[in-house]
């Protein structure tokens, strides 16, 4: 007799190449059946090979596989139902010997696409029960239920939240010389863990006090020594992240900002200051590999120094190049009103110097395994694009004389793998509503845009929620 399970997935395959320990999670200690299409293995097994995140998840899922226990194997209908055993897992492999989908003017994803769903419509009809497929692929989930399936994709522990992580307090204009380290429950009772930055407003006058918290304390921004950078904070958001950067204080700081908010910009021009100041020897900078929607074709990393610089990084390089203009600019304003722009020949040869000076470098997260950074400013970029496992082998590489920013936008997700439920970044904010002994963590969102009207406008369009 067919043990009775209370849940029923099949699962596309990005739901384990954006993690294998799914599995365990979807499984629930074995109170849920896990429904395998052989293409799912098919294309897993296609992906064993390579350094990128995806490559590793693919062999993480053999390893797991390879502690399975055939039980039972069974024959219907052209299909063949194999049961495996797991410690924690049950799974069952489903092959048809002959697919109703034409593989003719088909292109492959869609293809295999077709292929699983096939497999998901039988497994209703054999299990006799709600076979509910998941899938992180839009189009997949819509199609599935276009033939009578159920669909779900991959959700995080709290699918809402918006932590206030930059707060506005009215004060009194006596309470002004009160407010230097003072206790921050002094000011405001109901003061939670991520609220990081605040505004004091003092009544009946348009002055603002800004201030940061530190162990519960009120510490006034120093406006004068934040704005001391090659790239100068033009808002109070940006003023926030630059006085993070600028405080030993903090080990971690996560931003979540909008197109054209000026936070790599303003993260590199941070670090420089830091780099001069003798308080990091270098400045490293990380940003994720996945670079295309198509289901698993990932570009990878271009080899050679002045390749990954000039081709991949491009968001390091336009930062670089807009702080040699802006930094011969402001020398060259202060002794004449005049000012010639820079050739071209000249801004690569200042950004050469820049990289050289600085220590900059580039890593990917296939060089970091075994490696440990220290003394270093990093700067992990694009960190939406990364999943959980990705990300903690990044951070599990730094040792504490290093200091992180991590920049991302949920709004920018082009990783196949994951959402914005359960992709790096928003696993790291939902971090800071609770308190930790372990690192001192800043965040704040950059939602002004600086780049200028045209991203302003699209931002404004094309990001309705």
């Amino acid at each position: 007799m067919m043990k009775a399970y209370n849940k029923y997935y099949v699962l596309d395959t990005n739901i384990i190449l954006q993690d294998a320990a799914n599995l365990y999670k979807l499984s629930d200690n074995g109170s849920n059946l896990i429904i395998l299409p052989e293409t799912v293995l098919d294309e897993i097994d296609s992906k064993k090979s390579g350094f990128d995140e995806i490559n590793f998840q693919a062999r993480e899922f053999a390893r797991i596989l390879e502690n399975g226990i055939t039980k039972n194997t069974q024959s219907t209908d052209g299909h063949t139902v194999i049961s495996i055993q797991l410690d924690n897992i049950d799974i069952d492999i489903i092959t048809k010997a002959q697919y109703e989908v034409n593989s003719k003017n088909t292109q492959l994803n869609i293809y295999n696409d077709r292929k699983i769903l096939e497999i998901a419509q039988f497994a209703q009809g054999y299990y006799e029960k709600i076979i509910i497929f998941l899938s992180l692929d839009i189009m997949a989930r819509t199609r599935a239920i276009s033939l009578g399936l159920a669909s779900d994709f991959l959700k995080g522990d709290d699918e809402e939240f918006n932590f206030e992580y930059e707060k506005t307090i009215d004060i009194e204009f006596k309470e002004q010389e009160k407010l230097p380290n003072a206790d921050i429950y002094e000011f405001d009772k109901e003061h939670k863990p991520y609220n990081y930055s605040y505004n004091f407003s003092v009544k009946n006058s348009d002055q603002v006090i800004l201030a940061n918290i530190i162990n519960g304390k009120i510490n006034i921004l120093d406006e004068s020594e934040v704005r001391s950078q090659i790239i100068t904070p033009l808002n109070k958001e940006q003023l926030f992240f630059s006085n993070a950067i600028n405080s030993p204080f903090y080990d971690v700081i996560i931003v979540d900002a909008k197109a054209g908010s000026g936070k790599t910009l303003l993260a590199l021009s941070g670090a420089i200051k830091l780099v001069r100041k003798k308080q990091y020897q270098k400045i490293i900078y990380i940003r994720n590999s996945i670079e295309s929607l198509d289901k698993g074709e990932d570009i990878g990393y271009l080899p050679g120094h002045e390749e990954k610089f000039a081709i991949y990084n491009h968001p390091l390089m336009d930062s670089l190049n807009h702080m040699a203009r802006s930094e011969y600019k402001k020398r060259k304003q202060a002794k004449s009103k005049v000012v010639e722009e820079l050739d071209e020949s000249e801004v690569i040869q200042r950004v050469e110097g820049m990289i050289t000076n600085y220590n900059i470098d580039t890593m990917w997260v296939g060089e970091m395994r075994g490696r440990t950074l220290s003394n270093s400013f990093v700067i992990v970029d694009e960190a939406q694009n990364m999943s959980n496992k990705t990300m903690q082998m990044v951070l599990s590489r730094i040792d504490n004389s290093c200091k992180v920013v991590i920049l991302g936008s949920n709004k920018q997700i082009d990783n196949f793998y994951v959402n914005k439920h359960t992709n790096a970044l928003t696993t790291l904010l939902q971090s800071t509503q609770n308190e930790t002994d372990l690192v001192n963590t800043f965040a704040i969102k950059l939602q002004k845009v600086l780049r200028g009207p045209i991203t302003q406008w699209a931002e404004d369009i094309f990001s309705k929620e």
